[in-house]
Parts: structure tokens; C-alpha cells; sequence
């Protein structure tokens, strides 16, 4: 069932793309989790509670995504997206990507292609003990995704 639910709302998605209207849910770029162009997301995923190391991980995501894409940010090149999974409104994307705690994935789309990299086990190890090369790995992955 949830899947058929999933369908339906991927399917609405690609549909309302072409409408010219904007969705409350719409972040620089991308509207109901399907981006409408070409661009790299890096997504942190999160629960109600969070360690320590969690909060590291926005924190260090979001620093590095700010200071090293400041101008791909402005042009939408470049997202960041923190998602509370135990929002209803992001049930579709935490299914979407099989998240079930916190998390972090950076998702290129590309010519209606979409290249997914899972960085969680990265960011759990980085994050809090090694901020400076977490960072760097995150900047890389997107770098690589720009491309």
C-alpha cells in the first residue's frame, strides 16, 4: 500500500512540475522532494531526539555546503535540505530513501537521472572526532556530483 501511496505522489509530482505554481514545500529549486532541474541535494535526515554526533553532522553539512557552494546555492545548483522524519509531510522522502534515523545523502540529479550516495556511515565516524575531514568529504561528494 505504501508504495501505491508513494506512485501516486511521484506521480502528481512529475504532473504539477509544469503547472508554473509553487508548492508550500518547495525549497530553492525543488518542489515536493522531485528537484525540476538539473542540481546536487545534500539531504540530512533526522528524528525527534538526536545525539550529539547528530547535531555534528547538520551542523558540520551545512557549514561546509555554505562556505564552499555560496554562489551554486544562490543559483540552485546546490541544496541542503534538513528533513525531520517524524513529520508526515516527509513520510514520501524518508520512504523514498529507506531512512528510518538520522541519516545524510547526497543526491545528484542529472538529465532526469538521479546518482544517490548514502554518507551515513561517513558522517557517524567524521562528523563529531574528524569535523574538518567530514567536511571535506561532504565537499568533495559534491563536487563530484557537479560535475
Amino acid at each position: 500500500m505504501k508504495k501505491i501511496v508513494l506512485m501516486a505522489v511521484a506521480c502528481l509530482a512529475l504532473v504539477s512540475c509544469g503547472t508554473g505554481t509553487k508548492n508550500e514545500s518547495s525549497v530553492q529549486g525543488v518542489e515536493m522532494g522531485v528537484p525540476v532541474r538539473d542540481c546536487v541535494e545534500v539531504l540530512y535526515f533526522h528524528g525527534k531526539q538526536r545525539c550529539a554526533t547528530c547535531m555534528a553532522i547538520e551542523k558540520n553539512a551545512s557549514e561546509a555546503v555554505s562556505k564552499e557552494f555560496a554562489e551554486e546555492i544562490k543559483k540552485g545548483d546546490v541544496v541542503f535540505r534538513v528533513i525531520d522524519i517524524t513529520k508526515e509531510e516527509n513520510e514520501a522522502i524518508a520512504e523514498k530513501y529507506e531512512v528510518t534515523w538520522s541519516s545524510l545523502f547526497v543526491v545528484g540529479h542529472k538529465n532526469g537521472n538521479e546518482n544517490v550516495e548514502n554518507m551515513t556511515d561517513f558522517a557517524f565516524k567524521n562528523a563529531r572526532q574528524s569535523p574538518e575531514e567530514f567536511k571535506s568529504g561532504v565537499v568533495a561528494k559534491v563536487r563530484e556530483m557537479l560535475k
